[in-house]
């Protein structure tokens, strides 16, 4: 491939200034509106992401709150998870999906993933299973949904609940079914460089349980329905409602900015498939993904990875380190070989850059100098 010398030798793993040209209208005007009514805590356009978003998955509630690491605690506590108690989740996450379990006083039981997906591995579940397991959090990584139908025997066998980490899937989907939608309450969040981002922290909580999302405003209020009642200790949790604006504003973007994602997966696909030393996603049967991250797996990857960004290039690494080898849960006691899947990805994954308004030709540019790292020694 040919470039022009004119192409910039830069590209973001993530370009919000292109999606901050195309909303900066829009959103400067709502920030207006909540100026002029100061209405700063709460308000119609918090109501009105709520909606929103709850009809754009199909669930009958959608509670906004302050970040996702949040919205995974509290539809932990909502669900029942107590102190004490065993809450499965795959060892190839982000640790806020551990942290949320930690702050309860349950105790993160990591399990490893399967090899092709790096999503949670449902047979490893069944055997982690206990009588103290309480919930299992079906995490879904990289825009691609969990194989949550699957984790559903080991979870009726102990009575656990399936609690979902959505978000990496905004907009996916399970055989016709939104991520978000398919244990029984789900968190989400909308940090700004997810599918659907905010201007700063912001998540949410979804279910269709009318119990679940009453007790999750609950807590996310103080353990307050009614100012200076506090039937429980809560939290404070809300969702900003400048978030809500940004949020509001690209919601309507959403499905079409999901689409581009996918084209360009496309597009790194063409490139790549014959490629050998390089093993790319893949999207498993009944998924629809919406290519949150572009990861594949390569040796040498801290070598490649230097090169890349030494080319202007922002590839980045999803995640270098399992959970259980880092120093916050090195008291589980869980040493390197306990979970080898999760164990080799880390050493060999590398995200290339992806979003929706990246270009063919920037693609071909990470690709050329991909390639140029992958043959040097």
């Amino acid at each position: 491939m040919t470039l022009s010398p004119t192409f910039p030798l830069t590209v973001p793993l993530v370009d919000l200034g292109a999606q901050q040209e195309e909303i900066v209208h829009e959103v400067e005007d709502g920030i207006r509106k909540v100026f002029a009514r100061t209405a700063f805590i709460g308000g119609t356009e918090v109501t009105e992401f709520e909606q929103a978003y709850a009809g754009f998955l199909g669930v009958r509630h959608c509670v906004g709150v302050a970040n996702g690491t949040d919205a995974v605690e509290l539809g932990l506590r909502a669900a029942g998870v107590r102190p004490g108690g065993e809450v499965i989740l795959p060892a190839n996450t982000f640790i806020a999906t551990a942290e949320a379990v930690s702050r309860i006083g349950a105790v993160p039981v990591p399990v490893d993933v399967d090899p092709d997906y790096l999503l949670i591995d449902p047979a490893r579940v069944s055997e982690a299973i206990t009588a103290n397991t309480q919930a299992i959090v079906a995490v879904d990584l990289f825009g691609q949904t969990a194989f949550v139908e699957k984790l559903k025997p080991a979870a009726d066998r102990a009575g656990a609940v399936i609690v979902e980490d959505a978000a990496q899937a905004q907009g996916a989907s399970r055989n016709g079914r939104s991520a978000g939608t398919l244990g029984i309450v789900a968190g989400t969040s909308f940090y700004p460089g997810k599918n659907l981002g905010a201007a700063g922290d912001a998540g949410a909580v979804l279910t269709d349980d009318d119990r679940i999302a009453a007790r999750v405003r609950l807590l996310g209020a103080h353990g307050s329905l009614v100012k200076y009642e506090h039937d429980e200790i809560g939290m404070n949790s809300r969702l900003d409602t400048i978030q809500a604006v940004v949020l509001n504003t690209k919601l309507r973007r959403l499905a079409a900015w999901n689409e581009r994602r996918r084209e360009a997966a496309a597009r790194y696909l063409a490139m790549l498939q014959d490629v050998p030393g390089i093993v790319l996603p893949c999207t498993a049967e009944g998924n629809v993904d919406v290519w949150h991250l572009y990861v594949v797996r390569v040796l040498e990857r801290d070598r490649i990875l230097a090169a890349l960004n030494a080319a202007g290039i922002g590839a980045g690494i999803h995640y270098p380190v399992p959970m259980h080898l880092s120093g916050a849960y090195r008291h589980l006691g869980l040493c390197r070989g306990a979970f080898p899947v999760a164990e080799e990805a880390a050493a060999t994954m590398l995200s290339l850059p992806i979003y929706p308004h990246i270009t063919a030709q920037q693609q071909e540019y990470v690709i050329e100098q991909l390639l140029s790292a992958m043959e040097r020694p």
